[in-house]
């Protein structure tokens, strides 16, 4: 039986002012119900996420602000930085973890700057909602194998699906380049190329 998260319940002190933070920063209004007085249900979607956010009034027993290590992900980091700081999310730095698998609790081992060999799962940069709700992005450019099914291939986003065949594209260039010929079979190139990249397994080359 197929378990996916759906949703994400994030404790905040003042609802409204959550849910103009997360609209801020372009994540889709996807409900705001009111039962009665003293039960709200708010909940948003980050772009391109198959899982949603859920606050509100009388959603959790969560002290607010006490969500942390809520991740997202990202196929650009210092892009999203620059998103991020634009839209007022405050984020940190872009940082690698001395350890090199995951990051640390808190802030600790972080090291300035993306990952140096620019490695996927490498590099993260962090904020925090306006109760202190703490989120981490990192970014992925290659999945681990095994980490998606290349059978159910899927894309979150027209913007996912356009970045796969941006990367497809700058590496068929290269596979002609190699050839020296046109490739007059460029279509099933690049949907070899999108799966595999998807599922993590050995890209054509």
């Amino acid at each position: 039986m197929d378990m996916k998260l759906e949703v994400v319940v994030v404790p905040v002190s003042d609802v409204d002012r959550a849910k103009s933070f997360y609209t801020r920063l372009g994540w889709r209004l996807d409900a705001d119900i009111a039962p009665d007085e003293n039960f709200r249900v708010v909940q948003v979607t980050p772009p391109g996420s198959p899982a949603s956010v859920i606050f509100g009034a009388s959603v959790t027993s969560q002290a607010p602000g006490s969500a942390q290590g809520l991740q997202l992900i990202v196929d650009d980091i210092n892009a999203a930085y620059d998103e991020l700081k634009g839209l007022g999310a405050e984020p940190s730095e872009v940082f690698h973890d001395a350890g090199g698998v995951f990051h640390h609790a808190g802030t600790d081992a972080r090291l300035p700057g993306p990952d140096p060999q620019r490695t996927s799962y490498g590099s993260f940069l962090s904020f925090s909602d306006p109760d202190g709700n703490g989120w981490l992005l990192q970014e992925i450019t290659t999945r681990l194998p095994g980490r998606v099914d290349p059978a159910t291939t899927t894309f979150a986003s027209v913007e996912d699906v356009a970045s796969s065949l941006r990367r497809a594209a700058a590496a068929h260039g290269v596979h002609e380049a190699r050839t020296g010929a046109e490739d007059p079979n460029w279509p099933d190139w690049y949907a070899q190329y999108m799966v595999r990249e998807q599922a993590g397994t050995e890209l054509p080359s």
